[in-house]
């Protein structure tokens, strides 16, 4: 089964969600069904961009896996692009028999099989400032995939009021699901320095909002990846 790779970097460590600052290797696939108004992938999403992504079958993954890990086993963390449309299965399969473990990052949008052989499956719907309308019952069939196997979580970016009504009500249809929230990096060009003073304040912004509404469940988190490398190595 072949797949196509927009680029497979690491270790590094995760910026974001239920793994933050886990030691990673990333295999990013090309291909997506949304197109969010401040993806900062591009490179993995557009069409345009499809020449530079490579066809490779499992074993080429993890024979670069292999030789960025080391050959010690790591996290592996298949993200995109949307990684659900593409099949992984014989790649978890393979990672995982020499020891290493499996998380993938995805909107939703595409149920797959192969969610249930994953160790962590973190769900990541996109809310209005994204352009993008969730299909609910698409998500609830990633949840019904993926079973009660891997450690299955919700993540929200957050860029404005708006989103964070709407991710007060996401929770609500999903309250047993472990939630993760984040401000969204408003520079999306991977060419221009990040703003550190405006990234801290976005963050200082969503962490009043949670308080202030007295809202308990979810977990705050920065986008590391963010404030220490830039967009360079968004996840």
């Amino acid at each position: 089964m072949t797949l196509r790779i927009a680029e497979i970097f690491g270790p590094t460590i995760q910026g974001e969600g239920v793994l933050i600052g886990a030691p990673t290797v990333f295999v990013r696939t090309g291909g997506c069904d949304y197109r969010c108004s401040w993806c900062d992938s591009l490179h993995a999403v557009d069409s345009a961009h499809r020449h530079d992504w490579l066809p490779m079958d499992a074993e080429a993954v993890m024979t670069e896996v292999r030789a960025l890990s080391g050959d010690r086993p790591i996290t592996v963390s298949l993200s995109g692009g949307n990684p659900a449309i593409h099949d992984f299965a014989p790649l978890i399969a393979l990672g995982k028999s020499e020891g290493y473990t499996f998380a993938c990052e995805t909107q939703g949008s595409i149920a797959k099989p192969w969610f249930a052989a994953l160790d962590t499956l973190v769900l990541s719907p996109k809310p209005p400032s994204s352009g993008e309308e969730v299909d609910w019952s698409a998500f609830e069939r990633c949840l019904e995939a993926a079973g009660t196997r891997p450690e299955s979580v919700m993540k929200i970016v957050i860029f404005d009021d708006a989103d964070f009504a709407w991710a007060q009500a996401a929770h609500a249809r999903f309250p047993d699901l472990p939630l993760y929230l984040q401000p969204g990096n408003l520079m999306v060009d991977p060419d221009k320095p990040v703003d550190l003073t405006e990234t801290t304040a976005r963050l200082e912004w969503l962490i009043d909002k949670v308080v202030a509404a007295g809202w308990f469940a979810p977990r705050v988190l920065p986008q590391l990846h963010v404030m220490v490398w830039g967009n360079k190595r968004g996840v």
